[in-house]
């Protein structure tokens, strides 16, 4: 047996042939999957971008901006039309910031030859109605040639019939529903249940009547006393810019339910003074205004603007009902 070191075989020409095709084979594939990635990004990029603009088009669509360009084409005069719709509060469709907005962008126009406010709401915030009021006296002041008129669609009730009450005239439909001069505030009182489950509450606060309202404590009957007495202060308010607003044509001020927190329809307001005829906004507009072309001037936030806001708003405010404190309201 020899122990002379011998060398391995050399590898043949077709091994290193086929060692290349395998190379060359999964060059190719990695290439072919680079290529494949950096399409699908650039497709990715595109359908994006393209999202993004739709995104845009209809942000602006929906946009103030965009609502009063749309309005901007019509005659030499025209009526200008305000939505008041749903609940009036803050952060709402309805708030004081959108209605007085809209407002003074109708009698800024040298176009708008009357206003017409129509309105379809429950009521809600004293202050927000408020507001409305106090502004639109302020305009009719300065613009003594434009009139406001008010029309109550399906209803126009609490807060709602404060803002109307500002107007020159009030008109609703016959089955309209007009009134609701009141104020309520309400709460809840989880007292027994907690007792039935054996929940202790530890209330910290500085104050005497600081936690008043305070669903988890007993009702005090000072507290009450003191609470009724800020409604009734609030009803008063409501009452008086009522008779400020509508003057002698309220029929009977001192009629024992006028002011009582009840509604009333349409044809029953008239009766009452409540309001001053029966019509709808386009009859308002050709027939008193005299300028039949409607031209909407209503203020809507962009879906982006009016989401954002509730976002921000809806901790604060759903903490605020779950203890009982949503303040006055005129519904």
């Amino acid at each position: 047996m020899s122990d002379e070191w011998k060398a391995p075989p050399a590898a043949d020409e077709s091994g290193r042939a086929g060692d290349e095709r395998s190379w060359k084979l999964l060059e190719k594939t990695l290439l072919a999957s680079v290529q494949e990635q950096r399409r699908a990004r650039r497709w990715g990029i595109f359908f994006k971008s393209l999202t993004f603009l739709y995104l845009l088009g209809m942000l602006f669509l929906f946009s103030p901006i965009g609502k009063l360009e749309k309005s901007a084409g019509k005659g030499d005069s025209y009526t200008a039309l305000i939505d008041v719709k749903g609940v009036i509060a803050d952060k709402e469709d309805a708030s004081a910031d959108n209605i007085v907005t809209s407002l003074r962008r109708a009698f800024d126009d040298p176009r708008v030859k009357g206003v017409v406010l129509r309105i379809n709401s429950p009521g809600g915030s004293p202050v927000q109605s408020g507001y409305v009021y106090d502004e639109i006296k302020r305009l009719r002041a300065l613009h003594p040639d434009i009139k406001l008129y008010a029309v109550i669609a399906d209803l126009g009730a609490s807060g709602a019939y404060y803002i109307a009450s500002a107007a020159d005239e009030i008109y609703a439909d016959k089955a309209s529903l007009v009134g609701s001069i009141g104020v309520t505030a309400a709460g809840y009182g989880f007292v027994g249940a907690m007792e039935k489950l054996g929940v202790e509450r530890r209330p910290y606060s500085s104050g005497e009547h600081k936690a008043f309202l305070d669903p988890f404590q007993p009702v005090k009957e000072s507290e009450t006393r003191f609470w009724q007495g800020v409604l009734d202060t609030t009803h008063r308010q409501f009452i008086a810019q009522v008779k400020a607003g509508r003057g002698e044509r309220l029929k009977d001020k001192d009629h024992p339910e006028l002011f009582s927190g009840l509604v009333w329809s349409g044809e029953q307001a008239l009766a009452l003074g409540l309001i001053d005829g029966l019509g709808s906004s386009s009859y308002v507009a050709r027939e008193l205004v005299g300028a039949k072309d409607l031209v909407d001037f209503t203020v809507e936030e962009s879906p982006l603007d009016r989401f954002s806001k509730k976002l921000g708003a809806s901790v604060a405010s759903e903490m605020a009902m779950w203890l009982g404190f949503n303040g006055p309201s005129l519904r």
